[in-house]
């Protein structure tokens, strides 16, 4: 938390995140979350990234501009190739069934 020496002889200062002129007490410590909010940042965007992972529309984090329906493509390419490949051997069941059969 940083904050503005405004009256050094007085040991006044300003809180800037309040506007809050007070004065400085040697009693109190103040610690700095600059570096903890930095990583917190970073977190965000990874758990971000992972509920993006989700769906197939959004964008990822290491992932090139424009590849936002890349996953969603692929899983359409490959579920109509493996129902074509199911469908042909199936016919191909039914055709060895109604030859050895008689029909």
């Amino acid at each position: 938390m940083s904050h503005i020496r405004v009256v050094p002889e007085l040991h006044l200062i300003l809180n800037p995140a309040t506007g809050v002129i007070a004065e400085e007490r040697e009693d109190v410590v103040e610690y700095s979350l600059d570096d903890v909010v930095t990583q917190l940042g970073e977190l965000d965007k990874i758990v971000t990234d992972m509920m993006n992972q989700l769906s197939p529309t959004a964008p990822l984090l290491n992932s090139f501009p424009g590849r936002e329906n890349a996953s969603y493509m692929a899983g359409i390419v490959t579920n109509a190739f493996t129902g074509a490949i199911i469908g042909l051997l199936i016919s191909a069941l039914l055709l060895v069934i109604m030859m050895v059969g008689g029909m």
